[in-house]
């Protein structure tokens, strides 16, 4: 089974999306199940998983919805506000729906740098093992030592970096990008997506060759089994079709055995989330 590990939903407004800018036009419209699901099958992908756009109860539950209804969708990473004492709660109410896989908080817009370490964030972090709930880290580079902190906290959790934690492509930086990134990839509970690369590249400029080094260094630090195709759909349209972007880690990996293929293409996403091939 082919999945895309990471997508958004979203009926776009101007004051729930504030982060789409002026420049991103292409962003500020709706995208939803209807739009996604003939690309996935022209890519040959069967199923995918969603990853909350919004920090946002209401749009947890809008997102299960969706998935109730789109069997191509094969898991829902919602939002929930992991700080608050009825965390629990609200983890209850979620995890009644099956398709409900994990949670993301989008860390790298918190204005603490050491936020993953707060008391009553770790606290909500605890809950999850309950409901047998991933986590995705949301993170830019200058974040990945505090999530290696995390991590080592927690280390029964299950934990997925998304985007690589957006090094740097544009300008070919790696440092201290490459030191980190293998010291979180070090513990055996924290996969990584390979996602979100164009958008940290020269949007519209870039070529293969830009992303070898970084695909290269998460190849090595994560081994085969714990590295996921993700698109971040319509995030990449930004910078090119859904074909092109997903082509980029479909190439990097042509050369591998063809089982390490299927599991980077698929099996390793179905693994992490619980979702049954």
């Amino acid at each position: 089974m082919k999945i895309d590990s990471h997508h958004h939903f979203w009926n776009y407004n101007e004051k729930e999306f504030g982060w789409i800018g002026d420049d991103q036009h292409v962003l500020k419209q709706d995208f939803l199940p209807d739009d996604l699901e003939p690309i996935l099958k022209s890519n040959k992908f069967d199923g995918s998983v969603v990853v909350q756009a919004r920090q946002s109860l209401a749009e947890t539950d809008w997102l299960l919805q969706l998935a109730e209804r789109s069997s191509f969708i094969k898991g829902v990473v919602g939002w929930v506000d992991l700080c608050s004492p009825t965390v629990d709660k609200q983890l209850r109410h979620f995890s009644s729906n099956n398709l409900f896989k994990g949670v993301r908080h989008v860390v790298h817009d918190e204005l603490d740098d050491q936020f993953m370490l707060r008391k009553d964030f770790q606290r909500g972090i605890a809950s999850l093992k309950d409901y047998g709930l991933t986590y995705d880290l949301l993170l830019f580079p200058k974040h990945i030592p505090f999530a290696v902190e995390l991590v080592e906290a927690f280390p029964k959790q299950l934990f997925v970096i998304d985007h690589l934690a957006k090094p740097d492509i544009k300008n070919q930086l790696q440092s201290p990008w490459k030191r980190d990134i293998k010291r979180i990839a070090a513990h055996p509970n924290v996969y990584c997506k390979l996602s979100g690369m164009v958008t940290e590249a020269n949007l519209k400029f870039w070529v293969q060759e830009d992303f070898t080094p970084y695909l290269d260094v998460v190849y090595q630090a994560f081994g085969p089994d714990r590295l996921m195709i993700g698109s971040d759909w319509p995030v990449c349209t930004l910078s090119k079709e859904y074909q092109v972007v997903m082509g980029i880690v479909e190439q990097f990996i042509q050369s591998l055995p063809s089982a390490e293929q299927e599991r980077i293409l698929g099996g390793n996403c179905a693994k992490f989330y619980g979702i049954d091939e």
